[in-house]
């Protein structure tokens, strides 16, 4: 094989090498290529088992994983992309059908072959994309294991991109989004409205719902609130257009952005930024740098924590990797750059994360129903491997997080920051030295002794010499959940508190604590979510009411409600209060499994499934993402104030704490 070394070199002041490694002369073979991740074939894989370049095309070789009675489809629009963002076409495939969905008869690997036009000589990496349709299979970063990565490292990375941040980084504002479907005709994307799910950390409710209503020429508008600059999607659940999902954007506290969305060259929506922060940062936007999906392979890998912890690192090296070619490719500036590095953080720590919560689970005997642990010893007898399930608690082994700037502040921008705010909050090392400290509580401990072990916990964790603003914000949102502190316990934690804007935030949290502020507040007058709300204040005059938002798809949800059945059937003899659960479903009146759910574990109470606009409306009415969710109305329609509301799990509704409820309403 003749083969010439080349230098790629990254775009930037410090010319920082990518890879060398031979070009592709014609007639050229690699044998099991590598790749650095395939997407949306879940729970499939899909693999390129030799890839060869003539003169005439570039053949692949390809070996597909798949259950067996699944259905697929491979389109005949699929390509290959290379590092400077070339297309080459697919032209014919042979082992598999084009543009038809196959179920798969067995479980046998399928292997096939696809012929595409012929790579260029310079190509050393590439990836394969199965069409410009919404979830199309990938194949990123196919090469040869041969190639010599000689990439850069995530600093040098940084230093090569100086970027300042903003001294008003952190301002309190509305954004407002407007824009434009060109094309639009609701009876044909089977959609009439976009949500945005945004989830600000620091705010103690900290989820916001905001529902975008598209007009009959398709423009849309409408605005919330936030802290500092943020990257967000508008998404269009259950459309029927497979080109078009969802429409991103970035946006700075007081700016309103202009988005116009429409066909691109290839037949594909896409949005067209005509002002603002989006339009200044477009490529990085538009780059597809983390594809829907990485994350699975982290915090869904099957394999033990060890094995996680170095594909932990796989993941993070081929981030980089991927950034530098993808920043090269599309020009990104050293704002745009300094964003993608941050996101890089926020989705590895949050993936890896989950997957230590969800790998700790995993470690617990498997019950049909609920485990009940009496004492100690049932617990420790209950795990199936004590060595990893200590290893989980072990700080050395969280050292990829030493890796991260958590003092970052465009790691907020990231919507995965707070899904790693929050797995780092409720860390298993964390959570073990917070549970010891109470282990052992004497006379003469005081909060500021759990502030000092807590933070040092965390600096531990995450390999800092200070308390870092992640640290920081963890501590404040526990400080929103707590209850039952007095003002001089809430005080002590402002001292620790060295941001400024963390530091204003807690507060005004003490502050609204110890202020007199209603008990219940009224609804919006005019609004569909509250009529509904206010429609069951009608079938159930004079009662409180406890709403349980929940859904088929959540397991704690289901949990809940089997766990309380005997509970509400006491419950449901009191004339007093009436619970209600509603439930989303694409289906009018509910799936059949929806049925039969609610046959076995809600017979004969108030439960009612809504469309998912409807319940959208409910979630901004109440400000609230994650299900379950309670919320207690008065009998004449107004909302309990969250501290005094009826509980949902576990249940607390009995002559007691009804008498309590009604005398804090007088108040």
């Amino acid at each position: 094989m003749n083969k010439t070394i080349i230098t790629v070199a990254l775009a930037f002041s410090a010319a920082i090498s990518i890879f060398s490694l031979a070009s592709c002369s014609r007639n050229d073979v690699i044998e099991s290529p590598e790749s650095m991740g395939c997407l949306n074939l879940e729970p499939g894989n899909l693999k390129a088992t030799r890839v060869v370049t003539t003169d005439t095309a570039t053949t692949i070789w390809f070996r597909m994983d798949f259950p067996a009675g699944a259905g697929f489809l491979y389109s005949s629009k699929s390509y290959l992309k290379d590092e400077v963002g070339k297309r080459y076409p697919l032209r014919s495939a042979e082992g598999i059908k084009l543009d038809e969905v196959i179920q798969k008869s067995d479980s046998n690997a399928l292997e096939f072959k696809m012929n595409f036009e012929p790579l260029s000589r310079e190509v050393q990496l590439f990836d394969f994309i199965e069409g410009d349709n919404r979830r199309e299979f990938k194949l990123l970063g196919i090469h040869d294991k041969k190639l010599e990565q000689n990439t850069p490292t995530f600093e040098q990375l940084a230093a090569a991109n100086p970027y300042t941040v903003p001294d008003n980084w952190f301002t309190n504002d509305t954004i407002t989004i407007r824009g434009r479907i060109e094309g639009y005709n609701a009876e044909d994307f089977g959609l009439t409205s976009l949500q945005c799910y945004f989830y600000d950390v620091l705010e103690k409710n900290k989820s916001v719902v905001t529902g975008f209503e598209i007009a009959a020429d398709g423009s849309f508008e409408n605005r919330f609130r936030v802290n500092h600059p943020v990257r967000q999607s508008l998404w269009a659940p259950n459309n029927k257009n497979a080109d078009f999902d969802q429409i991103d954007f970035y946006a700075c506290p007081g700016e309103t952005i202009d988005i116009t969305v429409r066909k691109n060259q290839y037949g594909k929506y896409e949005c067209f930024y005509n002002n603002g922060s989006s339009k200044q940062v477009e490529r990085w936007l538009k780059a597809d740098l983390i594809p829907a999906y990485w994350g699975t392979q982290l915090y869904m890998f099957n394999g033990n924590f060890e094995e996680e912890i170095k594909l932990a690192e796989k993941c993070w090296n081929d981030l980089v990797f991927r950034l530098a070619i993808i920043g090269r490719r599309n020009h990104f500036t050293p704002m745009e750059m300094q964003l993608a590095l941050a996101e890089i953080q926020a989705e590895i720590v949050s993936d890896f994360m989950s997957y230590a919560l969800i790998r700790d689970d995993a470690l617990m005997k498997p019950s049909d129903g609920m485990v009940v642990i009496s004492n100690y010893e049932d617990f420790v007898n209950n795990i199936t491997d004590t060595a990893e399930y200590n290893s989980l608690r072990n700080f050395k082994n969280f050292k990829l997080l030493q890796s991260v700037d958590f003092d970052n502040p465009l790691m907020m921008v990231s919507d995965r920051y707070s899904s790693a705010q929050n797995y780092i909050e409720f860390s298993k090392p964390i959570d073990n030295v917070r549970f010891r400290f109470w282990s052992n509580w004497s006379e003469g401990t005081t909060h500021k002794d759990e502030l000092d072990t807590i933070y040092a916990a965390y600096r531990k964790l995450m390999g800092s010499d200070h308390n870092n603003l992640m640290a920081q914000i963890c501590v404040l949102r526990y400080l929103y959940n707590s209850s039952g502190m007095n003002r001089e316990t809430m005080e002590m934690n402002l001292p620790y508190f060295t941001n400024q804007t963390v530091r204003d935030k807690a507060e005004l949290y003490i502050a609204s604590q110890f202020a007199k502020t209603e008990p219940a507040s009224a609804l919006p007058a005019s609004n569909s979510a509250a009529n509904f709300i206010r429609s069951f204040n009608t079938r159930y005059p004079g009662r409180f009411l406890l709403f349980d938002f929940w859904g088929m798809g959540c397991g704690p949800c289901r949990g809940a409600i089997q766990a309380s059945k005997q509970q509400r059937a006491e419950i449901a003899k009191r004339t007093d209060v009436k619970l209600i659960f509603v439930a989303e479903e694409s289906v009018p009146g509910g799936s059949d499994d929806y049925k039969n759910y609610v046959k076995e574990w809600l017979d004969g109470e108030e439960a009612v499934c809504v469309s998912h606009n409807e319940f959208v409306r409910l979630q901004e009415l109440f400000q609230f993402s994650g299900i379950p969710h309670y919320e207690t109305i008065t009998p004449d329609g107004l909302r309990v104030r969250e501290d005094l509301q009826l509980k949902g799990r576990p249940l607390n509704i009995n002559d007691e704490r009804m008498n309590q409820l009604r005398e804090s309403l007088k108040n």
